[in-house]
C-alpha cells in the first residue's frame, strides 16, 4: 500500500514509525495529554505495543492513525486518526462505526493544529474513503474537543451518549458528535 502522507498549511501528516516511540512516551503519555484519554499513564510495554498496531493497522488499511509533524520542521505535535468505535460500552447503532479522534502534545495545545489535521483527516474520510458518516466522542469536561467539534461542523448527538466504564466518573458520561459528508465544508 502507498504510503498516505496529508498536508495542511502548516502541517504535514505522516503514517507512525518506531522513531515515534520516544515522542509518545515523553510528550504524549503524561497526565496533561492522558487526562481526557482515561487519566491513566500506559506503561513503556503498552505504549510500544500500541504503536505497533498503529503501524500494523495503518499498513493493512485498519485504522490509521497519523503522527502530526509541523510542516519544514523535524517537530512531531501530535497524533490524529480515523477509527472504529470498538467499546462494547457504547450503544449497539455506535459500535463499528467510524471515528475520528486527535491528541496534541501539551505544548503545542491552543495554536489551532488539532483542528487543522482534523480538517485533513476528515477530508480524507469524506473525499478519499467515501465515508457517509464520521463520530467523534468526547465528555462535557473536555470543553476544547466540544468546541473544536462544533467548530469543525459535528452535531451532537445525545440519544447515542453513554456511560464508558474505562474512564473516570467527572468523564462520563461519553458525548457523541457526528459529521455526515453533506455537512462537511472542509
Amino acid at each position: 500500500m502507498a504510503e498516505i502522507v496529508l498536508e495542511t498549511e502548516r502541517l504535514v501528516l505522516r503514517p507512525p514509525t518506531v522513531d515515534d516511540l520516544p515522542f509518545i512516551l515523553e510528550q504524549m503519555n503524561t497526565d496533561a495529554v492522558m487526562r481526557y484519554l482515561g487519566g491513566e499513564l500506559r506503561s513503556p510495554r503498552e505504549v510500544h505495543e500500541g504503536l505497533e498496531a498503529d503501524i500494523a493497522a495503518f499498513s493493512d488499511g485498519g485504522h490509521r492513525r497519523w503522527t502530526v509533524w509541523l510542516k519544514g520542521e523535524k517537530q512531531r505535535v501530535g497524533r490524529c486518526g480515523l477509527f472504529h468505535v470498538r467499546t462494547h460500552a457504547a450503544p449497539e447503532p455506535l459500535r463499528g462505526q467510524n471515528e475520528i479522534g486527535w491528541t496534541l502534545a501539551k505544548d503545542f495545545w491552543g495554536r489551532g493544529y488539532a483542528t487543522e489535521a482534523a480538517r485533513a483527516v476528515l477530508a480524507f474520510a469524506f473525499a478519499t474513503l467515501a465515508f457517509p458518516v464520521v463520530y467523534s466522542q468526547t465528555s462535557d469536561s473536555n470543553a476544547p474537543s466540544t468546541r473544536m467539534m462544533r467548530r469543525l461542523g459535528f452535531q451532537r448527538r445525545s440519544e447515542l451518549d453513554y456511560v464508558d466504564p474505562d474512564y473516570p466518573p467527572r468523564d462520563n458520561p461519553t458525548t457523541v458528535w457526528s459529521l455526515g459528508v453533506e455537512g462537511w465544508h472542509g
